[in-house]
């Protein structure tokens, strides 16, 4: 998995940081996380090809998360875009891009599909055979849903030396990677464990933001590989908190903990703080693994 942060911060946008947006790249897809304003700038100065984006999650209509999208489809008009896009969001997304293109009379020449969402518990919104992306139901002002993303088992790998040995031909490579045994011409029953290697462990990411503290999710994402929480304040704020529905550095990390997840990503900074190595420095007070996003950094996981 990869995955760039293409803005953190919470609220409004700033010379130097972005409201919230991401880009995950897993088993060759490449999937975007909310889409705040200024999003399409982003992806170009990450390098970040548009075409590869034929899904994106939006967690709540709060324009932050998702003000850059009206501007983000109607690019792809221009761009002459002719695949499916697909946008998850909450009930009411479909409406408010399509007035936009309604209004400027431009609709897309290309298919667009909205999933509305509307359960407060989790749900499957998304599957292939390759990975699964369900909702992670979250506490805001607003109906909010987080995403947890999870490779599926690959197939196993050959065992070059293994093959040769018992010469089996090309022919049963492919039905040997989904675990078959191979008869050979002797009668002999060769068991699939001697000609693979177990798959890679599948990967997962976990995506919360934004959310007051919920020790309830802490059953969905137990042990994921990497967990985004966003951390609004700090705990010299931490009486905000709860009145706007957002979280303390101190509260992603005792949810990092309690899930016992690989590594805890703090985001969603407000801009009142002049460095967010605080935020670090509070969170590890709870949980050892945390790493700070910001603009433009990549994870690979």
């Amino acid at each position: 998995m990869k995955l760039t942060i293409l803005g953190c911060y919470a609220a409004t946008p700033r010379t130097m940081t972005n409201p919230t947006s991401q880009v995950l790249e897993i088993k060759n897809q490449m999937f975007l996380i909310d889409c705040g304003e200024g999003t399409q700038v982003q992806l170009r100065k990450n390098k970040i090809k548009f075409t590869r984006i034929n899904h994106i999650f939006i967690s709540h209509l709060h324009g932050d998360h998702f003000f850059g999208l009206p501007g983000l489809v109607s690019t792809f008009r221009l761009l002459g875009r002719d695949k499916d896009l697909h946008i998850y969001g909450p009930k009411g997304i479909k409406e408010a891009i399509t007035l936009f293109m309604k209004l400027g009379d431009s609709w897309t020449n290309y298919p667009l599909t909205f999933h509305e969402l509307t359960s407060t518990a989790s749900e499957i919104v998304f599957e292939d055979d390759k990975v699964s992306v369900a909702t992670i139901p979250l506490k805001h002002r607003v109906y909010t849903n987080g995403f947890l993303f999870r490779e599926k088992l690959g197939e196993r790998k050959l065992n070059i030396e293994a093959v040769a040995k018992y010469k089996i031909s090309k022919a049963h490579f492919r039905n040997i990677k989904k675990g078959t045994d191979v008869l050979l011409e002797d009668g002999t029953m060769v068991p699939n464990q001697k000609l693979t290697f177990s798959p890679p462990k599948p990967k997962s990411y976990a995506y919360c933001s934004d959310t007051g503290f919920k020790p309830d999710m802490v059953d969905q994402i137990k042990r994921v590989d990497m967990l985004y929480h966003e951390s609004t304040f700090l705990e010299s704020e931490a009486r905000l908190a709860p009145k706007t529905m957002h979280c303390t550095a101190k509260e992603a990390a005792t949810i990092a903990k309690a899930a016992d997840v690989g590594t805890l990503i703090l985001g969603h900074y407000s801009t009142r703080y002049k460095s967010i190595d605080l935020f670090k420095e509070e969170a590890q007070q709870v949980f050892a693994h945390v790493a700070l996003s910001d603009d433009g950094k990549v994870f690979e996981f």
